[in-house]
């Protein structure tokens, strides 16, 4: 028997209909947010960064790959990790489809990591992603956007590991890092606008300020159970093969 309030079909949308004026407010002021970010002071890129690419070293510009915008994913693979984050990876799961989309709307997404390149494109084959990735191994591409630390600063700083939430741990045995140097890179988003051959920082978030990128939540957030997550934030996700 269950223990959720049951009611009746009158009873439900007397409810429903309570909860769709919040949902209607809710909307609305996602688009009023929508359009404070794009109203943002744009920063120009001063410095020349290059990064290296399946295709060999690029400059940022190149990563546009020919349109005017540019939305950059901060995945999380360090330089010793041996495969991605699992919560990253299930991001770029639900973002693989949308690449067509995104084009038609003059928008490139593609990733950025400190890992080698060698580790990214044998990650990204596994997975069977398209996304283009880049390394910034050899750039302070990562460090700079405020997405990457080193290990011993994040060593330095990082509370006891009681202190952080169990994924942190349990993600970083997964990807084959230790705890400092897994949370030494952040899960961060970054875009950019290319005008007149100039680079511009338009927007940045972190952390659940990236949950945009994760699909399974809105639909989650609608079934019977939603997140089902408690006190184990993400502890459940694992990559696509390993469920």
């Amino acid at each position: 028997m269950t223990e959720h309030r049951i009611g009746s079909e009158q009873e439900f949308e007397a409810a429903r209909d309570e909860l769709l004026a919040e949902e209607k407010n809710h909307t609305r002021r996602a688009d009023e947010l929508a359009e404070k970010r794009r109203a943002l002071p744009w920063v120009p890129i001063e410095k020349d960064y290059e990064l290296e690419t399946a295709d060999g070293k690029k400059p940022l510009a190149d990563l546009f790959d020919g349109r005017s915008q540019l939305l950059v994913y901060h995945f999380m693979f360090g330089p010793t990790y041996e495969a991605g984050c699992r919560t990253c990876s299930s991001m770029a799961d639900g973002l693989n489809g949308l690449l067509p989309h995104l084009h038609a709307r003059d928008l490139t997404l593609a990733f950025v990591s400190t890992a080698p390149i060698e580790k990214l494109q044998a990650y990204k084959e596994r997975m069977g992603w398209s996304i283009p990735w880049a390394s910034s191994a050899n750039s302070d591409f990562s460090f700079d956007m405020g997405a990457s630390f080193t290990a011993e600063q994040t060593r330095e700083q990082m509370p006891p590991e009681s202190d952080l939430p169990p994924i942190a741990a349990q993600n970083a045995e997964a990807s084959g890092a230790d705890l400092a140097e897994y949370i030494s890179e952040l899960p961060a988003t970054t875009a950019y606008a290319l005008e007149d051959g100039t680079v511009y920082k338009t927007y940045a978030t972190t952390f659940r300020g990236v949950e945009f990128l994760m699909p399974y939540y809105p639909v989650l957030d609608r079934a019977p159970k939603g997140r089902d997550e408690d006190g184990d934030f993400q502890t459940w996700i694992r990559r696509r093969d390993e469920y």
